[in-house]
């Protein structure tokens, strides 16, 4: 049994969300967002960094997966959003927890079958596949995104999504939440 969390970093929300996989199944256990205010910089990573502490003290991860940095429009805003990803990998590895490091278009494949799935598309997508009875906010369903496309990675469901037209295999379906 694994208990993956999640991480969708931020500098003004921090979303996370931990799933549990048994065998092939996936369950879900917990997710939210972690809110960052503050007047510095250092302000901010450092609530980052407990918020993630505690996160990861309160749900005892097996494994951590977290959002590579993309190249936004604004290099100060990719920037900030490096150094949140910075800090909440170091509170990961200060209690020795593997951590996997995924693309924002390989999570949205992962989970919506394209890469250029919309926020509302991932929502949807992870309440049906962790069978929740409301859509997850949206920086806790990025996160439970991140933490599904972990699971089917370890799987080996990743490494073959969209090379058949964007269309799902039933091995797919068959480990997904029950």
């Amino acid at each position: 049994m694994a208990i993956i969390l999640g991480i969708d970093p931020g500098s003004r929300k921090t979303g996370y969300g931990v799933i549990r996989m048994q065998g092939h199944r996936m369950h879900y256990i917990g997710s939210g967002f972690i809110r960052i205010t503050g007047d510095t910089l250092a302000d901010k990573l450092q609530q980052v960094y407990a918020g993630v502490s505690e996160v990861i003290a309160q749900y005892q991860p097996t494994q951590f997966a977290i959002e590579q940095v993309f190249m936004a429009k604004n290099a100060d805003s990719a920037l900030k959003l490096g150094q949140a990803r910075g800090v909440a990998i170091v509170a990961a590895a200060n209690v020795g927890l593997p951590v996997s490091e995924y693309a924002a278009r390989l999570v949205k494949q992962a989970v919506a079958g394209t890469g250029a799935a919309t926020k509302e598309q991932v929502q949807q997508m992870v309440a049906a596949i962790l069978k929740l009875s409301d859509l997850p906010q949206s920086d806790a369903a990025d996160a439970l995104a991140i933490a599904i496309c972990h699971a089917n990675s370890n799987l080996g469901l990743v490494a073959g999504a969209g090379k058949r037209g964007g269309r799902r295999s039933s091995s797919w379906r068959q480990f997904h939440a029950e």
